[in-house]
């Protein structure tokens, strides 16, 4: 990962860019539907709205923070650390940043803390999503699916050398 990739808590006033950092991961979906732009805005909006409800809800001991290169945002990274998991909430960069070894870089990051703490990693993946194939390199297998999301963990290597 590239030295000047570093996070900082969202702010209130990050609130438009984390909209177009989820809309970024949308866009090939919304391609499919032929809506006129105005009507795909106004879609990306209320679900940007209400998944960033849910997860203020649902994680409220989560860190939610903005992925910067030097002091320019390139995505966001959600992290709930608990007791024996770190779950990965949602991780998102945006796609002139993609395929650069940035998300890798933040990954690896979570992953060695995890084993220096000897918890687990943990993320829910749509089952199309094209990140997946990464998830599987860097370890992490299947151990739950919701119909629309795989839930896959990542568990530390252990003492014998076992990953």
């Amino acid at each position: 990962m590239p030295d000047a990739i570093h996070l900082r808590p969202i702010e209130d006033a990050d609130l438009p860019f984390l909209r177009a950092v989820y809309a970024s991961t949308r866009e090939e979906e919304l391609q499919q539907t032929g809506w006129p732009e105005e009507q795909k805005a106004d879609f990306l909006r209320m679900q940007f709205d209400a998944q960033h409800g849910h997860y203020q809800q649902h994680y409220p001991t989560a860190r939610f923070d903005v992925v910067l290169a030097g002091d320019t945002p390139i995505g966001r990274l959600y992290v709930d650390r608990r007791d024996a998991d770190i779950r990965i909430v949602d991780i998102a960069l945006l796609p002139a940043h993609r395929g650069r070894g940035i998300g890798s870089g933040l990954l690896d990051g979570i992953l060695e803390e995890a084993a220096s703490s000897g918890r687990t990693v943990s993320i829910h993946v749509e089952r199309f999503n094209p990140a997946l194939s990464l998830y599987e390199r860097l370890g992490f297998a299947q151990v739950g699916d919701t119909g629309v999301y795989y839930l896959m963990e990542w568990r530390p290597p252990t003492e014998a050398g076992d990953v």
